[in-house]
């Protein structure tokens, strides 16, 4: 039956077969049946994984930069290699609906590696840069023991907040040269940044793009150093601000030049360093609540949205349809005539 099958490949999943992972994340990927039914299996074994959420505009080297991180934590300077996972979120093909990219032909430093799992997923139009299973695949990647696992966007650097929602550690990447120094922060990307990345910092204008970032963090009173944050206003200091009783995590901006291996040790460091201020402070946990949250509301709505759609006849939500088209009904008073059962 498809439900022993379902538990097979994830008990497979679970002791590390390849193969049947990448089965389940394209069950997952595809919605299908078979797909729920592993991810109630592996669900309980996650939990471990450190995600960390990659954005910024096109062409500020997003790709090459976890590339070189991957490369890093498979080869640290000191300690253990780290598995890694990677989920790099593409444009989708208007003809396939498939990942544009493939599976990134520039992480080909990564290849033979065993110990690094590649998937690129198509966005397949889904807003906020992630695909709508993304946080399924994610957590599949989890259960499967990878340690760290990147989440690459589509690169839209505008409306990509949803990765903050999903990743332990967000850092989105500027860089230089773009014809706006601050070209990834519109729309409140910057809120979202746990650490700001100025990558190709060997290019003309890496200066500027710095002291840009830097006074965007500052703000009103760059003289009391003091910088506005996820919302709240703090004291600007060596990457730990207080908050009320509390300690507060202020971006660093940190300079790379991926291609060429620089700056790749300071990043890692600073992510380590947001790791340690997460659990420390009990945000690592926090974070993790509002991840599931967020999944579960997502899916609660699709589900109630289909279910409401499952009870309303064609012809009668076609027709509020076309009154509200002809200017006869505003889509507000639509709603309730649609929620009334027409």
């Amino acid at each position: 039956m498809r439900g022993n099958g379902s538990v097979s490949i994830a008990e497979q999943v679970l002791a590390g077969n390849r193969y049947a992972l990448s089965r389940v994340l394209t069950l997952i990927e595809n919605d299908a049946q078979e797909g729920r039914e592993a991810l109630k299996v592996l669900f309980p074994h996650t939990g471990r994984s450190h995600l960390i959420g990659v954005t910024g505009a096109p062409g500020t080297g997003k790709s090459s930069l976890v590339n070189r991180m991957a490369y890093y934590y498979r080869h640290p300077p000191e300690g253990e290699p780290k598995r890694v996972a990677i989920v790099a979120v593409d444009p989708s093909s208007p003809f396939t609906g498939g990942a544009i990219l493939g599976d990134r032909i520039r992480m080909r430093d990564l290849s033979g590696d065993r110990g690094v799992f590649i998937r690129s997923m198509a966005s397949r139009g889904a807003l906020g840069g992630l695909a709508r299973t993304t946080a399924g695949v994610v957590q599949a990647l989890d259960a499967a023991g990878f340690d760290v696992i990147f989440i690459e966007t589509v690169g839209a650097g505008q409306a990509e907040v949803d990765i903050a929602r999903l990743a332990h550690t967000t850092l989105v990447v500027e860089a230089p040269g773009l014809g706006d120094d601050v070209q990834a922060i519109k729309a409140g990307i910057l809120e979202i940044a746990d650490v700001l990345v100025v990558n190709k910092a060997d290019r003309p204008g890496a200066t500027a793009t710095v002291r840009a970032l830097t006074e965007m963090l500052k703000l009103a009173h760059p003289s009391q150093e003091t910088i506005m944050h996820h919302g709240r206003r703090m004291t600007l200091s060596t990457g730990v601000a207080k908050k009320g009783d509390g300690p507060l995590w202020v971006p660093p901006v940190v300079q790379t030049v991926a291609i060429d291996n620089q700056g790749i040790d300071e990043l890692a460091a600073a992510i380590a360093r947001h790791r340690a201020f997460l659990e420390e402070t009990g945000e690592w946990q926090v974070r993790d609540r509002v991840r599931l949250q967020s999944e579960l509301e997502n899916m609660l709505r699709e589900a109630l949205m289909q279910r409401w759609r499952d009870g309303m006849a064609d012809e009668t939500y076609r027709r509020v349809l076309e009154d509200v088209f002809a200017r006869r009904l505003a889509p507000a008073d639509a709603v309730g005539v649609l929620l009334n059962g027409a």
